[in-house]
């Protein structure tokens, strides 16, 4: 346990030294949109697309791992919305409150902690629950974050434009120009390739501290929640649910596709799970902003599944390397 803790320890410190940073006003709110443009468009991309350089493309686009991570993200949802159903009128909180529980921290976090403890043999199945999570799992939330207009075309509509949009994210570029140079063993040149390096051994560091700075207070957020979240335990309901039921969820699902035969590897079920026992992905309060959500309450949920993540996601590591 105390090997594991060493890796997991310093991955969350860096998270805890952003948020006292910005607690504590040495870091500038104003400067966190900056860093956050930083890791999402230079030094995650450059980071995703090493990783998938280097990966082989039927790791890279394993259709096994992508079903199980799809049923279970698929489970996520319909548990979301039928839970905050009952504790907001709103469809769009309702989303963006699902969206919390069935979205893990995958790049952020995930995929650097996933290095450390696995080697890259866990990189191709996590990039795979990313793919799963932006072209699936945020298209549906924003989709259904239009239900409160009770249009049918609105929510086709908004569908359509979150699956197009995902188009225009740099990470999906990373993933894609990556997995273009794997399919064609393809290697950039030097100056490319150090340039490359520097700016994917940034973001996770850098990643992790904007995490933590996040936390303080999404930039430009309501000043208050809107009551009808503030049902007592909501926070800490949807925090157990994110660390323990999506977990539970994926690996009760991939022990009953292999029996059915899927060709699933120990190895990638493990991936599965612990990317679903990973916090909330901290760019959802940033989108329920976007989309005139409660971000307030989402942002709660973020920082209660991140400091929680430290000693519950360490166990799932020990469960699976015990």
């Amino acid at each position: 346990m105390l090997t594991i803790l060493s890796v997991t320890f310093p991955f969350f410190a860096l998270v805890f030294a952003g948020y006292l940073a910005a607690r504590r006003g040495w870091l500038p709110l104003a400067a966190i949109p900056g860093l956050n443009i930083f890791v999402l468009y230079f030094a995650l991309p450059c980071m995703l697309f090493r990783f998938g350089a280097s990966t082989p493309m039927a790791q890279l686009f394993n259709p096994s791992v992508a079903l199980l991570y799809a049923l279970s993200a698929l489970c996520m949802l319909v548990i979301g919305m039928w839970l905050l159903r009952r504790f907001s009128q709103h469809w769009n909180n309702t989303a963006f409150g699902t969206m919390a529980i069935a979205f893990p921290n995958t790049g952020y976090m995930g995929l650097p902690l996933l290095l450390n403890l696995f080697g890259p043999a866990a990189v191709g199945t996590a990039i795979v629950t990313i793919l799963v999570d932006v072209f699936f799992t945020s298209s549906v939330c924003i989709a259904m974050s239009r239900l409160d207009h009770a249009e049918v075309h609105g929510v086709r509509s908004a569908g359509l434009k979150a699956i197009k949009s995902v188009f225009s994210i740099p990470l999906t570029w990373g993933i894609g120009l990556g997995a273009v140079f794997s399919a064609n063993a393809w290697v950039l040149p030097d100056l490319l390739n150090n340039t490359v390096g520097l700016l994917a051994a940034a973001a996770a560091p850098v990643a992790l501290f904007t995490i933590g700075a996040v936390l303080v207070r999404p930039p430009d957020a309501p000043a208050q929640p809107w009551l009808s979240w503030r049902s007592g335990g909501l926070d800490m309901l949807l925090t157990v649910i994110k660390l323990l039921v999506h977990p539970l969820l994926a690996g009760t699902l991939g022990w009953l596709l292999m029996r059915a035969g899927l060709p699933l590897s120990l190895e990638n079920l493990t991936t599965v799970v612990l990317v679903a026992a990973l916090p909330s992905a901290s760019n959802t309060a940033l989108l329920a902003q976007r989309f005139g959500a409660d971000s307030a309450c989402i942002t709660r949920v973020i920082l209660l599944t991140t400091a929680l993540a430290f000693p519950s996601f360490s166990a799932w590591v020990s469960f699976f390397k015990g």
